[in-house]
């Protein structure tokens, strides 16, 4: 369901063919800064349990329809039960 979310909403804000979407795992507060400064932006809160297996199915079926797909799973110095969010946005449209 998410992958059909993230290719429609790449028709119909009109993607170009060097744009894709950027996938990254995060806390609550790094969602919401990601929201303020792109859009569109589609989320997902996950169980922090099933978010890594979840990200790599996402990550797989996306390089499968574009090969454009950027992904970020470094979870760093984060408690991996924050981590609870699924979010992708395009680099490429901040919001203005």
């Amino acid at each position: 369901m998410y992958v059909y979310d993230l290719n429609n909403t790449a028709r119909e804000f009109g993607f170009k063919p060097d744009e894709g979407w950027e996938l990254n795992v995060a806390t609550k507060d790094e969602m919401t800064s990601i929201e303020k400064r792109y859009y569109p932006t589609i989320s997902a809160k996950v169980l922090p349990e099933i978010l890594s297996e979840l990200f790599g199915v996402v990550r797989d079926k996306l390089v499968q329809v574009k090969s454009e797909i950027r992904n970020n799973l470094q979870t760093g110095n984060v408690n991996n039960t924050e981590l609870q969010y699924l979010i992708a946005f395009n680099p490429k449209r901040p919001r203005h």
